[in-house]
């Protein structure tokens, strides 16, 4: 066997070998055994046996019980002062100390090395920014005065501030457990605000965790570190309001998803998107499925989030949130403000026309979703109108019951001009849909005109619009569409009827520029044209109304079915240029 042989030249002989591994040592008794109590006594027990040779495994000074107490002035005295005067001092060589200490367990988690650099590193990145002078590295937001790209920049270089979040890029190369320690020392500390830790872990998550990870799960790779990393994000979260982002913790219950993490996480993730719902856009909503069964996006999943934003901000009081044996409470507002509302509403409206695309989606899961968001949250129904819309395109096998509920979650009255338009044009509307759109219509251009000349308002043109059976009082539209019990009327409505109401709304439509002409659309009288056009238009209401509320006792309640309402959005390519629904069934 080969052996090395390390010794010194003296003009004194040695007088003892320390072996170690395959190595010799030829060394001194003195000074080496006046400095460690454990090689006294192998040294001891050597020359019982008349050995002048010592075997030892390893030779830190922990093993040699190198301490003070031997004398003074010691290796395990002087290390310490080392890391303590230059290792620890310094920002990067702390974090590199800190990345070493794996290969050297547990000798540095006994002797306290690990602890003492976690230490240092969140001291140091909980101090006030403007103290930091050492380097650190960050790239994601540099100065638009150092690019050049700052309008109001004079030319003159000014210090750069240092950001609240400087640390984070550095720290982020730490693997996941010492990331931890490091992090709960830093909040532990109090001193960092909790966007900053929101900040961290949103860089470390894209330094570990989304990157590459769908490929990763398609391809059948071991993800249990990521699952891991997962896991001690969500624990690490803070829980006040605003501290992450909601798109990055919908990134987040996506990997959860694809990771098959435990339902503990999940919910968590679950109820704090939420308490924020409102700052989601519609590209964080779209979760594909677990299975493709389950249609494209996992719709179950977006249902559960805004039923929690709608339990959540109609509850009092505080939410709770359990980070495995803590109970973490979360301060509540009493109630959300109707802006938060109002943008939860156009989410889902989006989103349901982002899945309505999805030919596996079904039609209750579709209404249920819609269904959630209360109509007064609602202001416009353009959004719900394109996303109904488009379900019909993608789901032309429906029953006239089902597309009956369908449409009767939108409100005509809510439809802008442009989504009105589109929706008499929509073949694919049930034909009393497009009445009632219409009609509501109408009924706008009455009350418009009816404020001008006696102040009426919007539910008296209603009343003068709709037709008088009997003797009786007026009827709502939606009343009077399915109501059976009425008297037979004249008949039901023609193709040529729906072309008239088709022909008066786009008279209307190009009322303002009558209404604007010079002098000579004044008649004899005195009187506008347009104005006078206007009232021949509603003198013909009632007369046609009759005829299409009148026919429907001939069909029951299977034709009911259709009076449901639909406005939208009118995007250029779902309008249609089609002739009128000769081809329909007038009771469809």
């Amino acid at each position: 066997v080969n052996m090395l042989f390390r010794f010194v030249a003296t003009e004194l002989a040695t007088d003892i070998v320390i072996s170690i591994g395959d190595v010799k040592f030829y060394l001194h008794k003195f000074p080496l055994l006046s400095k460690s109590s454990r090689l006294q006594r192998l040294v001891a027990s050597s020359n019982q046996e008349s050995d002048d040779e010592v075997n030892i495994s390893d030779i830190p000074a922990e093993y040699l019980e190198m301490f003070e107490t031997i004398d003074k002035g010691n290796l395990i005295y002087k290390i310490d002062v080392f890391l303590t005067s230059s290792i620890f001092r310094t920002w990067k060589d702390s974090i590199i100390v800190l990345q070493s200490t794996k290969s050297l367990l547990p000798w540095s988690e006994n002797l306290k090395v690990i602890n003492h650099c976690i230490d240092s590193i969140a001291s140091k990145a909980s101090i006030d920014p403007s103290e930091v002078e050492w380097s650190y590295t960050y790239n994601r937001k540099k100065l638009q005065s150092k690019n050049g790209v700052d309008s109001h920049w004079n030319g003159v270089r000014m210090q750069q501030m240092v950001p609240k979040d400087w640390w984070v890029e550095d720290l982020s190369e730490l693997e996941m457990d010492l990331y931890k320690r490091v992090l709960l020392t830093i909040k532990a500390k109090g001193r960092t605000p909790a966007v900053v830790i929101g900040e961290a872990l949103r860089v470390y998550a894209f330094r570990w965790l989304f990157g590459s990870l769908e490929d990763a799960v398609s391809n059948g790779i071991d993800c249990t570190k990521r699952r891991a990393v997962l896991e001690s994000i969500v624990f690490l979260l803070p829980t006040e309001k605003g501290s992450v982002s909601c798109g990055f913790l919908l990134k987040l219950l996506n990997a959860a998803c694809l990771l098959e993490s435990g339902e503990f996480y999940r919910d968590n993730l679950v109820k704090r998107i939420g308490t924020q719902l409102d700052g989601a856009s519609v590209a964080d909503l779209l979760i594909p499925a677990t299975s493709a069964e389950n249609g494209v996006y996992n719709v179950d999943l977006i249902m559960a989030i805004v039923e929690q934003f709608m339990s959540h901000h109609s509850d009092n009081g505080k939410m709770t949130f359990q980070d495995d044996d803590e109970i973490v409470e979360v301060e509540k507002f009493a109630s959300v403000s109707s802006t938060s509302k109002l943008a939860v509403a156009k989410l889902v409206d989006e989103y349901l026309g982002e899945i309505a695309k999805d030919p596996n989606l079904p039609v209750l899961k579709f209404i249920a979703l819609a269904e959630m968001v209360s109509a007064s949250s609602r202001q416009m129904h353009d959004e719900l109108y394109h996303a109904i819309d488009m379900y019909l395109k993608e789901h032309p096998s429906l029953s006239k019951s089902e597309k009956k509920r369908l449409c009767g979650l939108m409100d005509c009255k809510k439809l802008s001009q442009e989504a009105c338009m589109h929706a008499v044009q929509n073949e694919r509307l049930p034909l009393r849909v497009v009445v009632q759109v219409l009609f509501f219509e109408q009924v706008r251009a009455s009350a418009a005109s009816a404020r001008s000349d006696s102040g009426a308002d919007l539910s008296s043109a209603v009343h003068s619009l709709l037709p008088r059976e009997n003797g009786n009082s007026y009827g709502s539209s939606r009343s009077a569409a399915t109501t059976t019990t009425e008297e037979e009327g004249s008949g039901v409505p023609t193709s040529s009827d729906i072309n008239s109401f088709r022909s008066m709304r786009l008279a209307n439509n190009c009322g303002g520029s009558e209404r604007s002409s010079t002098s000579s659309d004044i008649n004899k009288n005195g009187e506008d044209k347009s104005t006078t056009t206007g009232k021949a238009k509603v003198m013909l209401m009632p007369k046609m109304l009759s005829k299409l509320w009148s026919g429907k006792t001939h069909v029951g309640e299977n034709s009911s079915s259709d009076a449901s309402v639909s406005p939208g959005s009118a995007n250029p390519e779902e309008v249609k240029s089609t002739p009128s629904r000769n081809t329909r069934q007038s009771t469809s």
